[in-house]
């Protein structure tokens, strides 16, 4: 009788933690535009299907800066498989790291901490001629988690330089905010 007694009453003291641990796992402080503010490093890895029936695989790395107030600014280097065709746009590099530059574009993020961002792909150029051609435009859904310090991302749009409609793409993404563990 006392081991069940004594089982009761620490099942009724503990029951409480539990029960606190419960709710607080599913606690969401919520997000604003100012939740997603810093620079993230991205890993990028997807697919283009081409009209063509070619499939174009797509690995590279980004580092993007967002704001906190919905703008954003951009740099990456992506490679695409051996076999793809050239692009229809070239973005202008940096002669020291040969990553692309001149991205920019805007997010908008929900209190339920799911948003959407576009990118621009500015001054871009044909790589056959030199010549001028309108921007890769690149729209994302992502999900943004850790109160902030991690985001994932599925490109919903890809609108390659130089053309009025976007391909079909299966292409995700995960960036990390940078700085230190003792800043979070």
């Amino acid at each position: 009788m006392k081991s069940f007694l004594f089982k009761a009453a620490l099942a009724v003291a503990i029951s409480p933690l539990f029960l606190w641990s419960s709710a607080k796992a599913q606690d969401n402080d919520g997000c604003s535009q100012a939740t997603l503010n810093g620079d993230y490093a991205f890993t990028v890895s997807g697919q283009i299907f081409l009209p063509t029936g070619a499939v174009v695989q797509r690995e590279g790395i980004a580092m993007t800066h967002f704001d906190g107030t919905g703008g954003l600014t951009q740099v990456d280097l992506v490679e695409s498989s051996p076999n793809a065709p050239p692009p229809s746009g070239v973005s202008p590099t940096d002669p020291a790291t040969g990553f692309h530059i001149h991205e920019s574009g805007t997010y908008t993020l929900h209190a339920d901490c799911t948003g959407t961002f576009t990118v621009n792909f500015n001054d871009m150029t044909n790589p056959m001629n030199g010549q001028p051609v309108s921007d890769q435009i690149i729209v994302a859904s992502f999900v943004l988690s850790d109160h902030g310090h991690t985001i994932h991302t599925v490109v919903t749009s890809l609108t390659p330089a130089g053309r009025t409609t976007p391909a079909n793409v299966l292409i995700r993404s995960d960036g990390h905010k940078l700085g230190s563990i003792a800043q979070r």
